[in-house]
């Protein structure tokens, strides 16, 4: 297959997505169309071989139950005191409750999987507090934006699970490369607030100056949380349970934390599942269709053409994957982070893997580039939750004012991934045994 081919496929996706066709629509349209018109009818009838094998997977339950697992959280309080106990034990350093927002979207992360709904939740609990005590909007509503991205990294994660799928990588390796680099770029968030909003929050006293009895009363709602990343994520990298039976585990400890507050319902039961099937129906319809533009891809020798044509501008390593961040950057300015990832992961990670890239690596590499994705304007998903959260009826430029400088933070903390891959690689090789 000619690469003109290859181009004018993906021109032809691009240009569907810009008219407003569902991204499912978009890839399915495209993949299907040129399976047929290259070996007609033969691979068109093995789609339907492939969706029955790709959802008949254990794997594949696990969305779902991370989805549930977020809602419990989130409709269960457990985040409203997860926040209070974050602000009254880093309200004393520089910036205040901008602090609280990013650690307490970096402990949600670590039980949710989902960007959108740690911007949403956060953004919900923190906004009443950060207006209170005249916080900067713009630099209120960065960091709940740029926090909130942290849920696709920080394991469990729904979009490396979905990387997994596609990439036929393994998924616990994921999770733990996750890890390291997800709390890194928290800290690296916390270091910008620190140098930048030093000053913000002066009037939040009555935070700093509460006694530390009530302080460690409040540090107690930190408790369940912590359990279930610790139970969720201890039970995969100590090889007790798949990622699947690790979810299924967070739910019940879920379910058990939410009755002991007194808030398990039969209403709270049916909000919680009907948004978990929504939000995974959505991601498990994009995952399908983007296996079969893999079959697609896989058959018509697309990939192969791919990697050949790059192969022969004699890219190092480096230069490779510093041209795949510039693209993915200009990419995630008008495409949402899910569809830019299982658009794009069946043509370039063959390309990837012939410069000798680890796709371990590149898998924490391209859900960082889906972070930027959410926080880049004018598309950026998470800018619209966060301005959606705000009471105050200010203007959208706030949130976009706000939220750029750390597109800066991610893209300089990608480049120390280029060149230490090993912050990502090193905790999932100490657990494979392979140092």
């Amino acid at each position: 297959m000619s690469i003109a081919i290859v181009g004018i496929g993906f021109g032809a996706m691009l240009a569907l997505m810009f008219l407003s066709v569902p991204i499912a629509v978009t890839i399915l349209s495209i993949g299907a169309f040129g399976g047929y018109m290259l070996y007609g009818t033969p691979l068109v009838d093995m789609l339907g071989g492939v969706i029955w094998t790709s959802l008949n997977s254990p794997t594949m339950l696990a969305i779902p139950l991370f989805m549930m697992l977020g809602e419990l959280l989130l409709r269960g309080g457990i985040a409203d005191r997860m926040y209070d106990a974050m602000a009254v034990w880093l309200g004393r350093l520089p910036g205040g409750l901008l602090h609280s927002n990013i650690a307490t979207c970096t402990m949600f992360s670590a039980t949710s999987g989902s960007s959108v709904a740690t911007a949403a939740t956060v953004g919900t609990i923190a906004l009443p507090a950060l207006e209170q005590y005249k916080y900067p909007m713009p630099a209120s509503l960065g960091s709940l934006a740029a926090g909130g991205t942290l849920g696709i990294l920080i394991p469990p994660s729904v979009n490396l699970l979905v990387y997994g799928s596609i990439a036929n990588t393994s998924v616990g390796q994921l999770f733990a490369a996750g890890v390291v680099p997800g709390l890194l770029l928290a800290l690296s968030f916390s270091a910008y607030i620190a140098l930048f909003h030093g000053k913000a929050g002066a009037e939040a006293t009555g935070l700093t100056t509460m006694p530390l009895r009530q302080k460690l009363a409040l540090g107690k709602h930190l408790i369940p949380p912590a359990i279930i990343f610790g139970v969720v994520m201890g039970s995969i990298y100590g090889g007790l349970a798949t990622p699947t039976e690790s979810a299924a585990i967070g739910v019940m400890l879920a379910l058990g934390f939410v009755a002991l507050n007194g808030r398990l319902t039969v209403d709270l039961l049916i909000n919680c599942s009907v948004q978990a099937a929504k939000t995974s129906g959505m991601v498990m319809i994009v995952l399908v269709v983007s296996l079969l533009l893999n079959v697609t891809i896989s058959m018509t020798g697309a990939a192969q053409a791919m990697t050949t044509w790059v192969g022969g501008f004699g890219f190092e390593r480096i230069t490779l994957l510093f041209v795949l961040l510039l693209f993915y950057v200009l990419l995630g300015t008008f495409m949402d982070a899910m569809s830019m990832m299982v658009l794009t992961v069946p043509i370039v990670l063959p390309i990837v893997l012939a410069a000798g890239i680890d796709p371990v690596w590149f898998g924490i590499f391209i859900v960082i580039m889906c972070e930027v994705a959410l926080i880049t304007p004018p598309v950026g998903m998470n800018l619209f939750v966060v301005h959606g959260v705000r009471t105050d009826g200010g203007s959208y430029a706030d949130v976009t004012r706000g939220a750029l400088p750390y597109v800066a933070v991610m893209m300089l903390f990608t480049v120390a991934l280029m060149i230490w891959p090993q912050i990502v690689m090193w905790l999932p090789d100490m657990l494979a045994g392979r140092q």
